[in-house]
């Protein structure tokens, strides 16, 4: 790897196509290990260490509060070093929080071992990444990031049938195991290797352009790019306040919902294969979605559009509130394609939202903080369906209670208003 990869020129591939692509691998290894799988060790560590779903549900609070807390510490840390070296520490954190996992017996190290697989999560996943994607591409910037998004959902479709696969052919140690040697083994050459954070550390300007382009579209988003917010200039406006509590509630409502599908469909007689063909079908779903969120976000604005995915995502919980036992399995594949496509709205729209509103200096920062409110309600939703069914016994309420939140969400959104950029000082 030389200084300069693929400067402009007769032949050359601009570079931040290979950063879309290894940003794309990075958030398939985040969301599939992280998130996708989860569900599916559930009933596998109900059976083998007699825990309840509840217990078994807070490790996935753990995991996605370290996420939300360490997300603006990996912010802070792009911000100021880059991405390249953050990427691959992430990984090695990671790698070691899922070895603990697969050698654990008693729940504290359960726990203990999600605390560390959720800080190095957060170094691999959505900062970095969209940092990094949103400097190299400015013009299809929305498009890009849904290139990069769609990752996220593709975890769905690789990593939970490979984890599926594992649990019925081998058991939960081996398959949390080959978890850390996958992450570790791809991400971090691959990272050292390739990762550049911003096209003027090669001597390159975003688009693949060959000078700075003067436009009056250009000069108008460069204008709004350096006059960026700080985080404490971010947080002191309302559109802060309103994105961040319209994300929560998505987060609690669709990450209650997704991670609760899974053993509801196995208590109500579907097969383990059923549900994770349905966990398949959110991720294609999800993968589709993003790449259409991603561009919608270059035609409409950020909040419009990501009102439409919490839309599809109230839309696919009220379709599982309807699922019974004798349920057609084409109900089932309607729930997985409607939470799917919702899943894309987030990311995309989310980076469009703190670069459109707060600029690209302290984008890291201010996504980071932002992260923070997505991942509590990703974190607390699943939580609260497990101690639901410890309760009652069943999910029917904790659903009930998803699609009030998700409907809270799609209003707060759309009273987003771009903020007045700040005073110099």
């Amino acid at each position: 790897m030389t200084n300069h990869p693929s400067r402009p020129g007769k032949g050359h591939v601009f570079y931040g196509y290979y950063l879309l692509a290894v940003t794309f691998l990075f958030l398939l290894l985040f969301n599939g290990s992280g998130v996708w799988v989860f569900s599916l060790f559930v009933k596998p560590l109900e059976a083998s260490l007699g825990w309840g779903r509840g217990q078994v549900m807070a490790g996935f609070t753990i995991y996605y509060l370290m996420v939300g807390i360490a997300s603006p510490i990996v912010g802070r840390l792009v911000d100021r070093y880059g991405a390249r070296p953050v990427i691959p520490t992430g990984a090695a954190i990671m790698g070691l929080g899922f070895l603990i996992v697969s050698r654990m017996s008693d729940l504290y190290l359960f726990y203990l071992g999600f605390v560390v697989v959720g800080a190095g999560a957060a170094a691999i996943g959505p900062v970095p990444c969209s940092a990094i994607i949103s400097n190299w591409f400015r013009r299809r910037r929305g498009l890009a990031l849904g290139l990069m998004s769609s990752g996220i959902g593709a975890g769905g479709v690789v990593v939970a049938p490979f984890i599926g696969y594992m649990l019925t052919h081998y058991d939960w140690r081996a398959a949390y195991l080959s978890l850390a040697i996958m992450l570790t083994a791809v991400t971090i050459p691959l990272a050292l290797a390739v990762v550049r954070t911003r096209p003027s550390d090669v001597g390159l300007y975003p688009d693949g352009d060959v000078e700075s382009v003067d436009t009056p579209d250009a000069h108008r988003t460069t204008v709004q790019e350096t006059a960026s917010f700080t985080l404490k200039q971010a947080m002191r406006t309302k559109a802060f306040w309103l994105i961040a509590v319209s994300f929560a509630c998505y987060g609690f409502g669709s990450g209650g919902a997704q991670q609760a599908s899974v053993p509801f469909l196995g208590d109500i007689g579907f097969p383990v294969a059923t549900a994770a063909a349905a966990l398949g079908m959110i991720g294609i779903g999800s993968t589709i979605g993003k790449i259409v969120f991603g561009r919608l976000c270059d035609k409409i604005p950020a909040h419009n559009a990501f009102a439409i995915g919490v839309l599809l995502r109230l839309a696919g919980v009220l379709v599982l509130l309807g699922v019974r036992a004798n349920s057609p399995l084409t109900l089932i594949w309607v729930y997985g394609v409607l939470m799917g496509l919702g899943a894309g709205a987030w990311l995309p729209t989310l980076s469009m939202l703190a670069s459109g509103n707060f600029g690209l200096i302290h984008y890291g920062a201010v996504l980071g903080a932002l992260n923070i409110c997505l991942s509590l309600g990703l974190s607390t939703g699943p939580l609260f369906s497990g101690f639901m069914y410890d309760v009652a016994g069943s999910y029917g309420t904790a659903f009930v209670i998803f699609a009030i939140l998700l409907s809270v969400a799609i209003p707060t959104i759309l009273f987003v208003k771009k903020p007045q950029v700040p005073l110099a000082t």
